[in-house]
């Protein structure tokens, strides 16, 4: 997944804050995690603010979700 398509999924679900968002995230993030390491995916939490907006933990590992 190119890292344009998941800010712009990430986006879509920063509208809505259910658990369901929130589980959509982390796949998102499991993703871009495989791709494209953690340091990609520390950035995104950096730029939404995914933390404080989805309570998710910046220090997991995300690239075990999904699998």
């Amino acid at each position: 997944m190119q890292l344009s398509r998941a800010r712009k999924l990430i986006e879509q679900q920063m509208v809505f804050t259910s658990g369901y968002n929130r589980n959509a995230v982390r796949l998102i993030l499991g993703e871009v995690a495989r791709v494209h390491g953690t340091e990609a995916v520390a950035q995104l939490f950096r730029e939404f603010d995914m933390e404080s907006h989805f309570e998710l933990d910046p220090a997991a590992d995300y690239s075990r979700i999904g699998r």
